[in-house]
């Protein structure tokens, strides 16, 4: 086992930091779902520049896609962590993975909803 590294303080502590989450990214980008996420972001975001809809509709967007990104990225540490601990079969190990999934299932959900209200106001189908 590899000795632990000295905490960093001061400026070295954002830059450190820094390294580390350009590690989750890298982490995060080794999984399908956070390719496929990424992909349904860019195409939601080419419907919306293609309508043209207002400002307000992209800070919902990227905010939502954000959110969506950490609780993937928290969903994935608790598989890591579940396959560390349990290598074998556990139902606990089970329902750890299977809400993290409900939690990534919910956010995707409210992307889509957010997608298809904003297109209905675009496309006249609902008032805004």
């Amino acid at each position: 086992m590899n000795e632990r590294p000295g905490k960093q303080h001061g400026i070295g502590h954002v830059f450190a930091a820094a390294r580390y989450s350009l590690g989750g990214v890298r982490r995060l980008w080794g999984e399908t779902a956070f390719r496929h996420e990424t992909l349904a972001f860019v195409i939601i975001m080419a419907l919306f520049i293609y309508e043209g809809v207002p400002a307000w509709a992209y800070v919902g967007a990227v905010l939502l896609y954000l959110l969506t990104v950490s609780i993937e990225a928290l969903n994935t540490a608790v598989e890591e962590m579940v396959d560390h601990v349990s290598p074998g079969y556990s139902e606990m190990g089970k329902h750890a993975k299977d809400l993290g999934s409900f939690a990534v299932f919910c956010l995707l959900l409210a992307n889509g909803v957010w997608a298809a209200f904003v297109l209905a106001i675009s496309w006249g189908w609902i008032g805004g």
